[in-house]
């Protein structure tokens, strides 16, 4: 099958995912208890929620930027937050197709498109490990109240579903690439095929390196720190905004950020769906919020992000293709 069928059928199981999740998160909602919850929404925390959204996404330029100065050290702030701006639309539509668009912007002659690229997975690295980092800290600091949920709902049954086989998939995913990579660079000098798949594993490298390049590696930390206190800092907005959550304070936001980013793993545009049910279902299962107030909550997150993303992603779209044509 060709490639192009393959990401057809790639994105079809996707829009199918999410329109599973809708339902699911949707499906017998009172929409009258969601409209009373809307008209008692308070606005002026809605708007520290686009501060903080905006604010993020500030600083996934500032430290993507940083990544990329010892590959470009000429490298614009503007031409940097546009391309993040675009790409960001585009993985609403397609997820994943805005990681080659954003490289594709940058990618000159003093930055490769894989060497790019390269910095783009070391973030996405670094993103898994803050998320996983978040969750421990929210059971530990709140295990009296994360506890039960936890034990009961994630790990029991997750455990009688496991075997000591499973862990034997990635170790051996793992080692077989390892030696395909092994094997690859060996090859290299005899095969054209290979040293052209050497050169993009270097320029991958490339881009994993820069980070010890950097002259000020407490930078990459601090925007790192900056980006994730914002998402917790959106979720305690949006937990303030809504009457009936004011019982919750900032180790409850942690906890329920790090819940709704799991939805990023889930192979669907934009968290369509899987953010909205998972949500609803830590709010109506831990906090004992109605299915609709958990529902209300997550549509003003995520829609929420989802406009300013699209707002600047269009501001951004234009401004580059001007700054082309001249």
């Amino acid at each position: 099958m060709s490639n192009k069928g393959d990401k057809i059928i790639k994105y079809a199981l996707s829009f199918a995912l999410a329109a599973i999740f809708v339902l699911l998160a949707f499906r017998g909602l009172d929409w009258s208890a969601f409209a009373d919850g809307l008209r008692h929404i308070r606005w002026a925390f809605v708007a520290l929620f686009t501060f903080a959204s905006t604010a993020a996404l500030v600083f996934r330029m500032l430290r993507w930027k940083a990544l990329i100065e010892p590959i470009d050290p000429f490298v614009r702030k503007l031409t940097v937050w546009d391309a993040n701006n675009v790409s960001n639309v585009a993985n609403i539509a397609l997820p994943g197709s805005g990681e080659f668009i954003r490289c594709g912007y940058l990618a000159g002659r003093n930055a490769p498109f894989g060497s790019l690229f390269g910095t783009i997975i070391l973030e996405r690295i670094c993103d898994v490990a803050a998320v996983i980092v978040l969750f421990i800290l929210a059971l530990v600091a709140g295990w009296g109240r994360f506890g039960t949920f936890f034990t009961q709902q994630v790990w029991t049954p997750l455990a009688d579903r496991m075997d000591v086989s499973i862990w034997l998939i990635p170790v051996a995913a793992v080692t077989v690439l390892a030696a395909v990579v092994l094997l690859v660079f060996r090859m290299s000098g005899r095969s054209r095929f290979c040293g052209r798949v050497a050169g993009v594993i270097r320029r991958l490298g490339e881009g994993f390196a820069s980070i010890g390049s950097m002259d000020r590696k407490w930078l990459f930390l601090a925007y790192t720190t900056g980006i994730w206190a914002m998402y917790i800092l959106m979720s305690y907005s949006i937990i303030l905004a809504l009457p009936d959550l004011n019982g919750l304070n900032l180790l409850d936001a942690l906890f329920i950020s790090a819940i709704g980013n799991i939805a990023s793993v889930i192979p669907v545009p934009g968290g369509i769906g899987a953010y909205h049910y998972l949500i609803a279902l830590c709010l109506s299962s831990l906090y004992g919020a109605s299915w609709e107030y958990g529902i209300l909550y997550a549509t003003l997150c995520h829609e929420l992000h989802a406009i300013i993303i699209i707002i600047l992603g269009i501001v951004s779209y234009i401004g580059l293709t001007i700054r082309k044509r001249k």
